[in-house]
Formats: C-alpha cells, structure tokens, sequence
C-alpha cells in the first residue's frame, strides 16, 4: 500500500489559513481561488485528453484580437474561466487574452470587489505536440464603486495586484499562486481530485545557469539586445573585464527554451535562470502581453526572490495603457535580470 503524501494541505485550507491572518476578511477571496482551481481542473482534463478527443485538438477558423489563430482548447478554456469565475459575485470585471474588450459582470448580493485578468490557455499552439501549457492570471482589487467602474480599474500596475499564479499542465499538473506571503506550489492529485501543497515557499536561486529566449529571432534583435544575449551564452563581461585577455565572470549559460511561457518560467523559477522575449523588428514594443502574462509573473517572480523588467524598468511599475498592451520582458533570478537591465539602459536600448 502506497504511504500518503507528508503534506495533506489543500490550497483551499492554504487560502483559509492566510486568510486568518486578515480578520475583516469576508471569505470572498478564498472563494474566488476556489473558483480558479476548478476551472484549473477541468481544464487539466480536457488537456489529458487532447490526444484522444479530436473536437478539441487543432485549430480554429478564428484569430483572436492578438492576431493569432485561436485553438480550439483556446476557446474551451476561456470559455470554462468565465463561467467558473464570478459565480459567488466576488468578480466585477474580467479581461481574457482571447477577448477584445474588459467583461463586466453583475455580482448581484455579491461585493464584486475582484478584477481578474488572465490568459486561459498560454502555449496552446503546442498541445497537438504534447507540450506543457500553461494558464496564467492576475487579480486586483477594483477602484471605484460598482456603479461608477471604468479602465481606471482595470488600468493598474503590476504592483498593485493582490494575487497572482499559473497552471502548468504537463507530466503533473500544478497550481503556482502568491497573495503576498511568499510563493506556494500545489500538484493536483487526480485520484481525489485536490491540489495538495508540494512546493512549499519557493524561493528561487539569486542568479541561475539557464536563459530560455527564441534564438529564431536573433537576426531581428537590436545590436544591443544580440550582444547582451551573446555575453548571456559565453559569459557575462563587466567594463573592467572586457578585454580580450581578461577572463569573464563565468563560462556562459546554457540554453533552454520550450517555447511555453508557463513552462520555461517554471523550469527557470525552479533552476535559477532567466527568460527573455526582447523587442524584434516588426514587433517593437514586444509580444507578451502585460496584464495577462507578464504582470502576474512578475508578481511570483518577486515574491520568490527574483525580478522582471522591460529591460529598463521593473514589469510591476508600468502602468498598462490598454488591456492588451504588449511588452519585452526579461524575467527569473533577480542578479541575471539585473545585469540585463543595466546592460540595456547604459547601451541605450529602448522599449
């Protein structure tokens, strides 16, 4: 007989727990994870069965306001996160990277005190190939009365988020949030149906030996961004040690890149290292969506240690100017990140 896990906790009990430490707390909170783990679970179904249930695997023949193609399982996860939010009127507003425009929301006898901004399904294009995806969000808590809501509700930094986290759907599946009071991991039991506490305050190392960027692009990169990437690969240099005959501080980093966000962060969170999506030709204010993906990121990063940036300031203190605004983002061991964006402001590489 297989001996129990060491740790039984439940991120339900987890939220019950840190939500003893506010005592005007009305529980609309803990319910609202509650809700996201559910639609965690379904979603973490539906993607088990990608390779056996055809209607779900695939594309549509729809392109979503970012311009990409939408894949079914895109539009199943959506669709199960703006159902399963909301239901006990803690949400107010949504915003889904699928969607054009925020979703408002009647909480009826609920406080509607939440807004939540998420990508329900990052890394879908890769699904039929059996890769890791992955959803992310974040969550802030609304301005304005519920009569009188606007964008300056839903338009706020990163800093100013209550909570953030991912899913990560691969060999297990794991629920990966913070609320401020560190970093915690759950892994889904299927056989009980519970995401159980496995990762415990994560803490990522202060620099790390990974950096995961599409090297694909490298033709299209700015001078400065190829370089910083190159000393990146074959070991970073400081002024001092910057002539030929001098040694570099260290032997270079290693390559790792997934092409999933929520994989290749979680990999590097884990590890120590960094991710990178700089600014390309064609794309000069970066892919990577702000309030959906690197905002709610940035967010764990911080909380476990690390650090995120556009490559001249942190990713929490930008103030979004639309839903999907688009950034680069230089994300994972605060001492490479740091290095990063020192590189880039003395080079005078902009955003």
């Amino acid at each position: 007989m297989a001996l129990p896990p060491t740790n039984l906790q439940t991120i339900e009990a987890h939220m019950l727990e840190l939500q003893s430490l506010h005592p005007t707390a009305s529980g609309a909170f803990t319910g609202l994870f509650g809700d996201i783990a559910l639609a965690a679970k379904i979603i973490s179904r539906e993607v088990n069965k990608a390779g056996l249930a055809d209607d779900i695997l695939g594309a549509t023949d729809q392109e979503n306001v970012q311009g990409e193609i939408v894949q079914k399982l895109d539009e199943y996860a959506n669709d199960v996160f703006m159902k399963c939010l909301g239901t006990r009127g803690q949400v107010c507003i949504m915003g889904s990277e699928e969607v054009a425009d925020p979703v408002y929301i009647d909480p009826g006898e609920g406080n509607g005190n939440y807004i939540v901004v998420f990508d329900p399904l990052d890394g879908s294009s890769n699904i039929d190939a059996n890769v890791s995806v992955g959803t992310i969000f974040g969550i802030w808590r609304r301005k304005n009365r519920l009569n009188n809501l606007g964008m300056e509700d839903i338009l706020q930094t990163g800093a100013e988020q209550v909570a953030a986290g991912y899913v990560i759907y691969g060999s297990s599946t794991m629920f990966v949030y913070t609320a401020g009071h560190g970093v915690h991991g759950f892994t889904l039991d299927p056989s009980i149906g519970e995401f159980l506490l496995s990762h415990e305050d994560i803490k990522t190392p202060f620099n790390g030996k990974i950096y995961s960027v599409n090297e694909a692009y490298e033709p299209r990169w700015t001078p400065e961004v190829r370089e910083m990437v190159r000393a990146l690969k074959y070991g970073r240099q400081t002024k001092e040690t910057s002539r030929k005959d001098a040694p570099s501080r260290g032997s270079g980093m290693s390559t790792r890149y997934i092409g999933s966000l929520v994989a290749d962060f979680h990999r590097n969170l884990l590890y120590g290292g960094v991710y990178l999506y700089p600014p390309y030709e064609g794309k000069p204010q970066g892919k990577l969506r702000m309030m959906c993906e690197a905002a709610p990121l940035a967010l764990i990063a911080e909380n476990a240690g690390g650090y995120a940036s556009n490559g001249q300031q942190s990713i929490l203190e930008v103030t979004p100017d639309h839903l999907h605004m688009r950034t680069p983002l230089y994300i994972g061991s605060r001492d490479d990140v740091l290095w990063i964006e020192k590189t880039l402001s003395e080079s005078g590489d902009s955003i």
